[in-house]
């Protein structure tokens, strides 16, 4: 079990930038295999990380593996070119599997 509640974002240094100002570690990452080696060392030493959409859509298998433990907590955020809509789908199907319904979209 982890004992701090360190947060952390991977994403390109356009979108963390405003992050590091109010005190979250930031990791950029230049492509995605840097961002995959960056999310699994963080993944032992924070409690939540969060991830651009743009990122966390191209390496959805390692995603994944971190949505069955309970830390950390990989949230996937919009990157500052906006959002794809993979956040919210990700939530959506997430609450859908917990809940049997989807109450977020009705859909």
């Amino acid at each position: 079990m982890l004992s701090n509640n360190k947060i952390a974002i991977i994403g390109d240094k356009d979108s963390i930038l405003s992050f590091k100002a109010i005190g979250v570690d930031a990791y950029p990452a230049k492509n995605y295999f840097e961002a995959q080696d960056t999310l699994k060392k963080l993944a032992r030493e924070y409690a939540v990380i969060f991830i651009t959409e743009d990122i966390a859509e191209n390496i959805q298998d390692i995603m994944k593996r971190y949505k069955t433990r309970p830390f950390p907590a990989v949230i996937p955020i919009p990157s500052a070119q906006g959002s794809s809509g993979f956040g919210m789908r990700s939530i959506s199907k997430d609450v859908e599997k917990a809940l049997g319904a989807d109450i977020l979209f009705n859909s």
